[in-house]
């Protein structure tokens, strides 16, 4: 019994250690700077070494991980997200996350060096929610702004929305989401995704049809159709 103490000292001890241990919190515009740096690396590499790169993969291991797509999912969806079944929000996730995996992928193969400017931001230890905000000089063309919604949860800082020359990306979904759940339910719109997802289109036609989202985490905006 006498050794109960020195155990919770030992518990004690171990544990203010690996607290010690563990990496502070990366503050979230450099995280994004980080992670754009490291993308643009990777194209520059693979294009003086003639070789493709394989955008659905630097997508999916480098640009996804920093969304929160079920954040991301349930501001497109609207008030109809609170209509859906646990399994059908699931599945709404799962999609909306597949139609944009394309939309980056088909997006990340047109960069062609396009500078990115990172704003200075003022943040507090405090904030759960900040605005990371960017700009992107274009040859021959205007310089865009590119603003990332952020916020703080349990697995880090996470985007939940990007906003292109001021226009939000997810709230460009809502009409197309809203008129599939009103012809066919939530069910319809899944399967609308679905549908969408199993096509061989370049870009789907989900937001608005004067805006396209560009390379490296939507680097630029180029007048088309998604």
């Amino acid at each position: 019994m006498r050794s109960a103490p020195a155990a919770v000292l030992l518990l004690a001890a171990w544990s203010a250690g690996a607290q010690l241990a563990a990496p502070a919190e990366v503050r979230p515009d450099v995280l994004i700077r980080g992670v754009t740096m490291e993308v643009i690396a990777t194209l520059k590499h693979d294009a003086a070494a003639g070789q493709p790169t394989d955008v659905v993969r630097l997508v999916e291991t480098k640009i996804l991980p920093l969304f929160d797509f079920r954040h991301m999912t349930r501001i497109a969806v609207a008030r109809n997200w609170r209509l859906a079944s646990p399994e059908q929000q699931a599945a709404l996730v799962v999609q909306f996350r597949t139609l944009l995996v394309r939309t980056y992928s088909s997006a990340l193969s047109t960069y062609r060096d396009e500078e990115i400017e990172y704003k200075p931001m003022r943040f507090a230890p405090a904030e759960t929610d900040v605005l990371v905000r960017s700009a992107v000089r274009r040859r021959g063309a205007e310089t865009l702004t590119l603003d990332y919604d952020m916020e703080s949860t349990e697995a880090g800082w996470k985007v939940y929305d990007v906003k292109i020359a001021g226009v939000s990306l997810v709230i460009a979904y809502r009409e197309a989401f809203a008129a599939a759940v009103r012809a066919g339910g939530i069910d319809g719109l899944i399967k609308q995704l679905s549908d969408k997802n199993g096509q061989n289109e370049s870009a789907p036609r989900w937001a608005d049809p004067q805006t396209r989202l560009a390379p490296v985490l939507m680097l630029s905006l180029v007048r088309g159709r998604l």
